[in-house]
């Protein structure tokens, strides 16, 4: 297979200043890794590279003590250790004959100090929404020149560690936008006051790192080009910015957003691909430089047009390139079957918001873990156990990656079971719900990688007990059976039933119920959600759209809690809005009757009875281990039977965001060959302990060359 005519145009040579880069596809800064995991940095980012991203970045990297986003553990470029740590992680990348990029942060106010104990200077003492205890100091004149002084000292230590491409770092309303930004700047000086005097700062910044590293070295910027009406700058301004530096910069990196990265890092539930298009367009008339734009690009022909439209001259993706390091090799080949599309849920970004967790991916199980568990996305070893055969009980998310990874591993022969009449476990159900659509491409990925695997084989409709599973023959039983929706409210709220609840009455009403049975339910409609993710919010989208008059409940301070990391919290409260559903945070659900509900605050033992036709109870899932439990329980017929050993994976040991229950399944068809596969192989950790680690334990080559990969079974190309 070869690349088609109408893609041709993204494998493209082009050039940014001094370096050419190899064809379009542009990994562009991104976080996950940071700078105490440099195993992980390196590995992470090489893996981007032998894929085929002609350019690929590591993330910001701060430029000085005082620019501290602790406890998120971003790149740092302070002195001759991080040159010394970022070198490696260059030459990895200039291996596979990639590009090598840095960003050079200085958060301005965004830098809490918190590890360094450093407060933050900024143009004008005004604090941040999203951290108000945190106030900079203001800016004095003299403190100017130092800090353009750090940016030139930490471009100059970038360019000794190997970078090819180095940021001057402003978008997301970072230090030097804040200059920029009427919002942040309200300077009286040279440095503030009309357009020209806010842009100083941002120019002279980008003039001396320019003069300091010198011609070899392509110097960019990332540019917010609309803020959508708080704490950046316009379309107009930005565009405006960028004819006065455009002879200052190589190329530039646009997007949209400001401190608010919910329309950039957009989830797929509310921005469809490439939705940035209608600003990031805006820019071709006002730069004679190449543009790089991201938009969670994941469809090589929306990628095509958005270079022929002018849009762009790089398509630029981080979460795709997370999902897929491999998306633009498979684009070359031809193999647009074999592309594992980001799906937009922002699992990546979520782990970030919640204290800088290493990166992790929904669809792809292998991101973070290159270096500390040495795996591979598209390389699996012959499992030492291989001629043994496989039953997989539940083709849901853990089910169908375990039974992926346990062919590609080639076992002798694998069977993925399920009662269900298509696999997806579900997620089948979950991706009919408002929004959730592009959620399927975890099973359609799946799907096609399992229909070539001569050495597995996929059977619906068939539902196993406990004699099923004992007359199936197979020497290796994996339980992945999933979870349910409790009937009776029991929730992390009250961490006990809720008194009237439960869901054989006709008013009460589970999640499954009400979409995969069709259960009805009243005109005046309670969804209690103490789960805090997707599930609440859109039934209650989903009920209101048909005309239940919906009241939305929870505990939490908002709805969907958990999209305050995702970055939907705006979007999901304006959904909510639009549809007319009325929003209740900090309440707890006390009892249900027929046709009333006592409700009450989080903080008050106070309660009052109010009247609903139906309560839809999204509270809490419990594991569907029965299975798992009988076997377990009846050790010596599983042995007559034949069966050497069971395991439980996904949310059938315990129900998890669909992210983790895929790495489950991942991991035990990684380790089936383990002398205790239930139990995780030990990873590297990168951390210094006295008389511990030594240097050598990170030399560790997790992608050598004499690898023995397993011989793929395939029943023919797709």
């Amino acid at each position: 297979m070869s690349t088609a005519e109408r893609h041709l145009s993204l494998f493209e040579p082009i050039r940014l200043g001094p370096k050419t880069l190899p064809n379009r596809f542009y990994q562009v800064p991104h976080c996950g890794t940071g700078d105490l995991r440099p195993g992980m940095q390196t590995a992470f980012r090489a893996m981007r590279a032998e894929g085929g991203w002609g350019a690929v970045c590591v993330e910001s990297a701060s430029i000085a003590p005082e620019t501290d986003h602790w406890p998120v553990h971003l790149a740092r470029i302070w002195d001759e250790n991080d040159v010394r740590s970022l070198a490696g992680t260059c030459e990895a990348i200039h291996q596979h004959g990639s590009l090598a990029g840095i960003e050079l942060w200085w958060g301005g106010s965004n830098s809490p100090g918190l590890e360094t104990r450093t407060p933050p200077r900024a143009p004008s003492q005004i604090a941040v929404n999203g951290t108000p205890w945190v106030i900079p100091q203001e800016i004095r004149l003299a403190d100017i020149a130092e800090i353009q002084a750090h940016f030139v000292a930490a471009a100059d230590r970038a360019r000794r560690a190997g970078f090819d491409l180095i940021y001057v770092y402003g978008a997301h309303s970072q230090g030097p936008m804040q200059f920029l930004s009427e919002t942040f700047n309200r300077r009286t000086d040279a440095y503030g006051g009309s357009f020209e005097n806010r842009a100083r700062f941002w120019l002279e910044c980008l003039e001396k790192v320019r003069e300091g590293v010198g011609e070899k070295i392509a110097v960019t910027t990332r540019m917010s080009v609309e803020d959508f009406g708080w704490g950046g700058v316009s379309i107009d301004e930005a565009c405006r910015f960028i004819e006065l530096a455009d002879d200052l910069v190589d190329y530039w990196d646009v997007n949209v957003g400001s401190l608010d990265w919910s329309t950039d890092i957009a989830s797929s539930r509310f921005f469809p691909e490439n939705s940035q298009q209608p600003w990031t367009s805006r820019v071709r008339d006002h730069t004679s430089k190449p543009i790089v734009c991201v938009g969670r690009f994941t469809n090589p022909d929306t990628m095509a047009a958005a270079l022929s439209s002018g849009q762009c001259d790089i398509i630029g993706a981080a979460r795709p390139a997370i999902s897929d390091p491999f998306l633009p090799n498979k684009i070359r080949d031809g193999r647009l079957g074999d592309i594992r599309e980001c799906i937009g849920c922002n699992f990546c970004l979520s782990r970030w918001a919640q204290g800088g967790a290493p990166v992790a991916c929904t669809q792809n199980a292998t991101a973070g873990e290159e270096y500390r568990r040495g795996w591979h996305p598209e390389r699996f070893s012959v499992a030492a156990n291989a001629d043994r055969t496989v039953l997989v009980v539940g083709a849901g998310p853990a089910g169908m990656e375990c039974a992926r990874v346990l062919g590609k591993r080639g076992m002798d022969a694998v069977h993925l079971v399920d009662a269900a009449p298509e696999i997806g476990g579900a997620l089948e159900w979950i991706s009919t719900l408002p929004r959730m659509r592009e959620w399927h491409r975890v099973i359609d990925y799946r799907r096609i990688q399992l229909d070539v695997l001569r050495n597995v084989t996929v059977v619906n409709g068939s539902r196993l007990d406990l004699e099923g599973v004992l007359d199936y023959g197979a020497d290796i039983v994996v339980l992945a059976t999933g979870s349910s929706w409790v009937g009776d409210g029991l929730s992390a709220a009250t961490m006990a039933p809720i008194p009237g609840a439960d869901a054989s009455l006709p008013h009460v009403v589970t999640p499954e119920q009400l979409v995969l049975e069709g259960k009805e339910v009243g005109e005046k409609t309670l969804i209690y959600d103490c789960d805090g993710n997707f599930m609440g919010v859109a039934l209650a989208e989903r009920l209101a759209r048909v005309g239940k008059a919906v009241t939305l409940a929870t505990p939490a301070e908002t709805p969907a809690e958990y999209s305050k990391f995702t970055g939907e919290v705006p979007q999901v409260r304006r959904t909510l809005e639009e549809c007319g559903v009325t929003v209740r945070v900090e309440s707890v659900v006390r009892e249900i009757g027929p046709g009333a509900v006592a409700l009450g605050g989080v903080y008050s033992e106070a309660s009052r009875e109010e009247e609903f036709d139906s309560v839809v109870l999204v509270t809490q899932r419990t594991s569907n281990d029965g299975l798992y439990r009988e076997l377990d329980d009846d050790e010596e017929r599983s042995r007559e039977a034949g069966i050497e050993a069971i395991y439980r994976i996904g949310d059938c040991v315990a129900p998890r965001l669909i992210g983790d229950v895929v790495f489950d399944g991942h991991r035990l068809g990684r380790e089936i060959d383990s002398a205790s596969p239930a139990v995780h192989l030990p990873f590297i950790r990168e951390v210094r302990v006295v008389g511990g680690y030594q240097d050598s334990d990170y030399d560790r080559q997790i992608m050598a060359e004499d690898a023995d990969p397993a011989p793929v079974p395939q029943r023919g190309n797709r």
